[in-house]
């Protein structure tokens, strides 16, 4: 009778542990204050697999629970980060970084007879004029820089008839990839952009958004297909109104009234 009980039991413990130690790509972002977030160092200090970041701060790596993640970059101070069941039931993370600031006791600014105050030294000084591609007139000065994954998705899709490349990307799905993160990254642009139109104090005093749960109330936006339509106006107005209703059903279903 023990025996019998015993055995599914012990199936039961291979099944959770299993599952428990299964990886997961983990898809997230970095951010900070002054949004400078890409090439962002992050590591799997447990499995010693590595990334870095995008021009918008997404990544991706695989995990699994209580992996310990590390993220670092010159101007940020490190993070660390435990990849809880939370973690990773989650379908995207966001992480945010703080400016790694050094104080300096004493500045010399020798030899050339500065005091330290800017908007006095910058009267004393002769600067040469500001050179580029639009004070030089060239026809090339106001032609947008692709995004890493826009010049990723045109290598992947360049030659079609010189090259198997385009046609092994097709069939392995790298080309639907880039193109989804092209769409997501524009999306993540226009979010920033709604982000920048107003102040933290706006999204938590006039919409009662705690200041932590910003970012997650805006990605809650944005999969609203409204959003895009709205956005696209740049009608404050009509925008600021599109987010106080969706404020109300945020704090209803996050229980934050």
């Amino acid at each position: 009778m023990r025996s019998n009980l015993l055995i599914p039991l012990f199936f039961i413990t291979l099944t959770v542990v299993a599952q428990t130690d299964r990886a997961k790509q983990l898809e997230g972002r970095v951010y900070s204050d002054d949004g400078d977030v890409a090439a962002t160092h992050v590591l799997n200090l447990t499995t010693q697999r590595a990334t870095i970041t995008d021009n918008n701060g997404f990544f991706s790596i695989p995990v699994h629970i209580m992996d310990t993640l590390e993220f670092s970059a010159i101007q940020y101070k490190k993070k660390i980060v435990v990849v809880t069941p939370s973690i990773m039931a989650s379908k995207m993370i966001t992480i945010g970084l703080e400016d790694a600031l050094t104080e300096l006791d004493e500045v010399t600014v020798t030899p050339y007879n500065l005091s330290g105050d800017l908007s006095r030294d910058l009267t004393t000084l002769t600067l040469d004029p500001i050179v580029t591609a639009s004070t030089l007139g060239l026809p090339n000065a106001y032609v947008r820089i692709p995004t890493k994954a826009e010049r990723e998705l045109q290598a992947a899709t360049a030659n079609p008839i010189m090259s198997f490349d385009p046609l092994i990307n097709a069939i392995t799905g790298r080309t639907k990839m880039l193109k989804q993160r092209v769409a997501r990254n524009k999306l993540y642009e226009r979010t920033q952009r709604v982000r920048d139109f107003f102040t933290d104090e706006e999204y938590v005093e006039n919409l009662g958004i705690p200041l932590e749960k910003i970012d997650d109330f805006l990605y809650y936006c944005e999969v609203d297909s409204r959003f895009q339509e709205v956005v696209d106006t740049h009608d404050r107005i009509a925008l600021w109104e599109y987010l106080r209703q969706k404020s109300i059903l945020y704090r209803k279903n996050n229980s934050l009234d």
